[in-house]
């Protein structure tokens, strides 16, 4: 059987990204390839290290794991995983086989300047990319003029299912994870304080990161959670909130496969994999999205219609089918025949959720500020460099306010 190896990024505690990268790899190693990994930096001392943190953090065996991508020994077919790495296999001097598994756009993962530049070179590099959903390839035809292939996002249905043992609660959970700004946290808790502040006694659950940070209204820190305790919460909850201004996150689909309506950002990115009867795509505003969440919620037979719809579109998707698309794409590389080209249409259908935005500057007439313990909380969660531009702001326009008109 053919030698694989892919070249992984720098390990992290409850990445999806990795996750996916390392399920796929194990996918290919039980159908009788040889998978090597070989791990970014050089923070551990031994493989042994590296294959038990693999073990302990997403539950996987790999046999061969190397240190470092500067000595990447031949193989059939190599994989980059993230946009620096794609650069590395490019250079590869043996005969071989270069992929490119690509889960998001990773220009936008970086300011625009030299990150941003090189990360979309990295698409330039004459590599097959094979991508994770329909919105990807569609971006890199338009884009780049480059033929990328894909498989669809799914979800282990043994995992992401109903629970008819946990009882339904007037509950929103949102993806809190400030550290990636992809997922827009900020507007995902704006929007959270106006439903909150519109029906207060809906509960509000944030997960996925461990930092609690510092949120004006009332609501329950759940930090990490196992795969398994994301699916009972997803059972508990009326609606989930999970915002990604790049490609989806495969949080959706799992929330969609436990029967938990969704509601996202309407933009380019989530047109192309999100269906229009399970998920509600709300203008990029915290109104819109505090009015999307406040319909599913205040609204229990379209609340039941799209927990309906989420199952039985999911049914059609389970993890199987995903691993399938994915080894037909690898097969069909190693045979010599290249990746299959198929054009995409957006499959969601219905216009934004729009909302009139409230304009408040936090000052009065006369340039005495008008914040309120809530709005100074959202400053508060600011960055800090950020908190003090807004706050430059805030002084110049006390200023101004003070000095007599010509």
């Amino acid at each position: 059987m053919a030698t694989i190896a892919w070249l992984v990024p720098t390990l992290l505690e409850g990445s999806g990204g990795h996750r996916t990268i390392l399920q796929h790899a194990d996918l290919l190693q039980r159908q009788g390839y040889q998978c090597i990994l070989y791990l970014e930096d050089n923070q551990y001392l031994s493989s042994r290290e590296v294959r038990h943190d693999i073990r302990r953090m997403f539950g996987l065996e790999f046999a061969d794991v190397r240190l470092g991508w500067s000595d990447v020994r031949p193989a059939d077919l190599v994989f980059a995983t993230i946009w620096y790495s794609a650069k590395f296999v490019r250079d590869l001097l043996f005969p071989c086989i270069k992929g490119y598994f690509i889960q998001d756009y990773e220009p936008w993962f970086n300011p625009v300047g030299d990150g941003f530049l090189m990360a979309q070179n990295s698409y330039r590099y004459g590599l097959h990319p094979i991508c994770i959903g329909r919105w990807l390839p569609t971006k890199l035809k338009d884009r780049f003029d480059v033929h990328g292939a894909s498989f669809d996002f799914c979800a282990d249905l043994d995992t992401y299912r109903r629970l008819p043992d946990i009882r339904k609660e007037r509950a929103v959970c949102f993806v809190f994870q400030p550290e990636k700004t992809r997922r827009c946290a900020l507007l995902g808790l704006e929007a959270l304080g106006i439903v909150k502040h519109r029906m207060p006694d809906v509960k509000i659950y944030l997960y996925g990161t461990r930092e609690p940070g510092n949120i004006w209204f009332d609501h329950q820190h759940l930090g990490m959670l196992g795969l398994q305790e994301c699916n009972r919460l997803y059972n508990r909850c009326t609606v989930g909130l999970c915002l990604s201004s790049s490609n989806p996150s495969r949080i959706p689909f799992e929330m969609m496969a436990a029967g938990l309506p969704v509601v996202e950002l309407y933009r380019d990115n989530n047109l192309y994999d999100c269906p229009h009867d399970a998920i509600v795509l709300c203008d990029p505003t915290p109104e819109a999205l505090a009015e999307g969440l406040c319909r599913i919620l205040g609204d229990p037979s379209l609340t039941a219609a799209m927990s309906r719809a989420g199952i039985a579109f999911m049914a059609t998707r389970p993890v199987e089918k995903g691993f399938a698309q994915f080894l037909e794409l690898v097969e069909g590389l190693l045979e010599g025949k290249g990746l299959l080209e198929r054009a995409f249409e957006p499959m969601y259908r219905h216009p934004p959720v729009v909302a009139e935005q409230s304009a408040n500057d936090g000052f009065d007439g006369r340039g005495v500020s008008t914040l309120t313990p809530v709005d100074r909380g959202r400053l508060a969660f600011l960055p800090p460099g950020i908190r003090t531009v807004v706050r430059s702001g805030y002084r110049a326009i006390r200023r101004l306010a003070r000095e007599p008109h010509a």
